[in-house]
């Protein structure tokens, strides 16, 4: 497998985005919606697939995009080409706050694990695929851990985290999260999803009734605000269909209502 060689540039903090630069006729997918600029001389087209296999039948492909469709992932993957003369840029971003990972896949052997939503972008023949768990704990309790994005390739690739990002390299070690924070791992690192202990951890703790449970030799990367609790507190604190604001400063909220008319 031999991916196009692409450069890059990570831009920004805490909402980042990362400028892709192409040289003519290369090639950069990415995920329906991610981007966010581009250079005259780029041209894009929706293709079904991400470009790896050529030579790939339709049924093939067909197949491919269903996995896709099911997980939730759109059909269809945009393939942005630098078709002008001279160097390109194109840039994507992720549609929540939050950090952009580089993954050189040569430098990880070649294969990385993402959780579902994580991938962004990638060289042109990465093969972008959907892994389900084979554990049965994973799969019933995992939460966004049963279904995980599976990139293959040796060029680079890119995905996205809320909050901050930490990668840790694990030499024969364990280590356990809350499941929406991991963001993804290499291979050599077994997935797996434990119950937490005590009747009273379990229901009163706050921290669910499961954790996730990486252990082997490679990188791990987790992210410190998952999406899905993020929009957990923005619901939980919204107004409601009444009108009034629940939660924290109820009392000023209150007042806030007073004065809009509420």
């Amino acid at each position: 497998m031999r991916c196009h060689e692409i450069d890059y540039e990570i831009i920004g903090e805490s909402m980042q985005m990362v400028e892709v630069e192409l040289d003519p006729r290369e090639t950069v997918i990415a995920e329906a919606g991610a981007m966010n600029y581009m250079e005259s001389g780029i041209e894009f087209e929706a293709k079904m697939g991400d470009g790896s296999e050529p030579e790939q039948g339709f049924m093939s492909k067909l197949f491919s995009a269903g996995k896709r469709m099911i997980s939730g992932e759109s059909l269809f993957m945009t393939h942005f080409t630098n078709s002008g003369h001279g160097k390109k840029r194109v840039a994507f971003a992720a549609p929540f706050p939050g950090s952009i990972i580089p993954l050189d896949m040569a430098e990880l052997g070649g294969s990385v694990y993402l959780q579902k939503d994580s991938f962004l972008c990638a060289a042109l023949g990465t093969k972008v695929d959907i892994a389900f768990q084979r554990k049965l704990g994973a799969g019933f309790f995992g939460g966004e851990g049963f279904i995980l994005e599976h990139l293959q390739g040796d060029g680079m690739a890119f995905a996205h985290a809320g909050g901050t990002v930490i990668k840790k390299q694990l030499n024969n070690d364990t280590l356990k999260l809350d499941t929406g924070c991991v963001v993804g791992f290499s291979e050599g690192i077994e997935f797996d999803i434990e119950r937490v202990s005590g009747l009273k951890s379990m229901f009163f703790g706050g921290e669910g009734l499961f954790l996730a449970t990486l252990s082997g030799t490679g990188t791990v990367w987790i992210q410190s605000l998952p999406f899905s609790r993020l929009a957990d507190r923005v619901i939980q604190h919204a107004p409601s269909q009444g009108g009034s604001r629940q939660g924290e400063g109820s009392v000023l909220g209150s007042i806030g209502d007073i004065i809009d008319g509420d």
